[in-house]
């Protein structure tokens, strides 16, 4: 017997040596792939719950890690029942990896208890998979004597594969056929019937028939499991959404890159739109916030006019209220937001059916990368009105790169206007807002109003150079505003000293490398 070698006499198999090795070692690729699977999962229910997709991945991975180690120390006692072990662990890694996604969904919705059952979950499902390769290279030496070092790579080879194809099939099959819970339900599924069908199948010699039949009853009970769960997946989601807002939910879809959802007050009618569960607009007092945005910026060339973000329609409601505007390109990610503004009778009323005006250029990208692979005519006034800056996806776009990349597309004499969130409720980070502008060159003139369901907001109004731009109402100003006056724009500009710039001491800006502005947005809103 070589060195390093098991010192289990070799096993009499239904099938020769090699290809039981072949087994097990697809047995390693499918378990790693399904590892891989949960992982991935669980960090990307944390960011689509909670934002803050850094802090999600890396909460989710020292957990697991940690716990594969403890994992791997605990199995030393169940080497001697390696077959039988191993098809039990497989069998609570399908049944917890399965149902990990619709437990924690339902741990946010009704008991605002997430973190801490993440935790639990990646711990348990850690401490099983760190199980797995100690019981696999048992299994691995009982078929063939070899070197330890010899199996050990042979192993970890397959696991490393498996590892990669789950990470692939994750993102690139997994979401857009089955859907988060959905999938984590199919994994679970492969993960329960891949470890325990070889041990009844390739192990069945070793293996009391008694062993045989539980092992087989435990596997059914998992399937059905799962299969209810698969059936109940659409309930329990919907169920769980409508506890987490107050109005009913009248409009529900997963994008590829956000949860979309659309309330609507059963009497007073009022419809709002929840991205990521972060509100976007109340109908009943958007007016307040689109009309600041929209119209001080106008003040000056408007011809052409270019929106960052805005695919719910409603800042180029206010822009087309202006004749002579001749072309508006408006930049949105997400096109299933900007099809529910153009086909959703609701959304559509409320923003005037802008999408439909022969003027309106809907481009379905980033924002940051269109600014930067696109050379376009310079435009007159650029509108950015992007979603608050609370994780690694929309931090970017308030950067100082962003801010020049912007000044390239701008025409000479072009003003820029950026909402820049609460004032009041996130006063750092509105003033590293305003020096991330300032450091790409412009000038800035900030002012806020108060708009009821956001709270007191805030805007940058900006222009390149040294001298800040007028604020000010349009002499055109449409005359149809339910809000915005010129005595509003005055009183706008007027902070109190505990929400002054001063208030905050020396806002820093952000780059791409140092993307400040999110712990500044992370440390806002404590007791709100």
């Amino acid at each position: 017997m070589s060195a390093g070698a098991t010192h289990e006499e070799p096993l009499h198999l239904p099938v020769k040596p090699g290809f039981a090795r072949f087994l097990v070692f697809f047995a390693v690729f499918l378990c790693a792939a399904c590892g891989m699977v949960y992982e991935l999962a669980l960090v990307a229910l944390g960011s689509y719950l909670l934002g803050n997709t850094v802090v999600q991945a890396s909460i989710v991975l020292s957990v697991m890690v940690l716990a594969m180690g403890v994992g791997s120390l605990a199995t030393k006692r169940l080497v001697r029942f390696a077959a039988v072990s191993f098809a039990l662990i497989e069998a609570a890694l399908g049944i917890i990896g399965g149902l990990s996604v619709l437990a924690l969904y339902l741990a946010f919705a009704f008991m605002n208890v997430y973190t801490a059952a993440m935790v639990i979950v990646a711990f348990v499902i850690g401490a099983l998979i760190g199980a797995e390769i100690p019981l696999l290279m048992e299994l691995v030496q009982r078929i063939r004597a070899q070197k330890a070092s010899s199996a050990a790579a042979d192993l970890f080879a397959a696991d490393y594969v498996g590892g990669l194809v789950g990470g692939l099939a994750f993102p690139f099959v997994l979401l857009p056929l089955l859907g988060l819970p959905r999938g984590a339900l199919v994994v679970g599924a492969v993960n329960a019937i891949t470890g325990i069908a070889i041990v009844l199948w390739l192990y069945r010699r070793q293996v009391a028939r008694r062993t045989r039949v539980g092992l087989a009853a435990v596997l059914t009970v998992i399937l059905v499991v799962l299969g209810v769960a698969w059936a109940f997946t659409d309930w329990i989601e919907v169920t769980g959404r409508q506890k987490l807002y107050r109005d009913p939910v009248i409009v529900a879809e997963r994008s590829e890159y956000q949860d979309i959802v659309v309330t609507q007050h059963l009497r007073t009618k009022d419809t709002r739109l929840f991205l990521n569960g972060d509100l976007q607009f109340a109908s009943q007092d958007e007016y307040r916030y689109h009309e600041s945005l929209v119209h001080p910026v106008m003040n000056g060339p408007h011809a052409r006019v270019l929106v960052l973000g805005g695919g719910d329609g409603m800042a180029i409601r206010e822009v087309l209220k202006y004749p002579d505007v001749e072309k508006v390109t408006l930049v949105d990610l997400d096109s299933a937001v900007v099809d529910l503004a153009l086909y959703d009778e609701t959304i559509s009323s409320l923003n005037g059916r802008s999408f439909e005006d022969p003027r309106v250029d809907y481009v379905s990208a980033d924002a940051f990368t269109w600014l930067k692979e696109n050379r376009t005519e310079p435009y007159d006034v650029v509108i950015a009105d992007l979603p608050d800056p609370d994780g690694e996806a929309t931090a970017k776009l308030y950067t100082i790169e962003f801010y020049g990349l912007v000044a390239a597309h701008m025409a000479p004499g072009a003003r820029m206007v950026v909402q820049s969130g609460s004032p009041y409720f996130a006063a750092e980070a509105y003033w590293g807002i305003g020096e991330s502008v300032a450091e790409a060159g412009f000038a800035t003139t900030p002012y806020h109003v108060d708009v009821p369901s956001f709270g007191d907001w805030g805007y940058h109004l900006a222009q390149l150079g040294s001298t800040a731009p007028e604020l000010a109402v349009p002499p055109d100003v449409p005359a149809d505003l339910r809000f915005l006056t010129p005595e509003v724009l005055d009183a706008s500009t007027v902070f109190p000293p505990d929400r002054s710039r001063e208030s905050v001491g020396t806002p820093e800006p952000s780059s791409l490398l140092h993307p400040r502005v999110i712990d500044q947005e992370r440390g806002a809103w404590v007791g709100y």
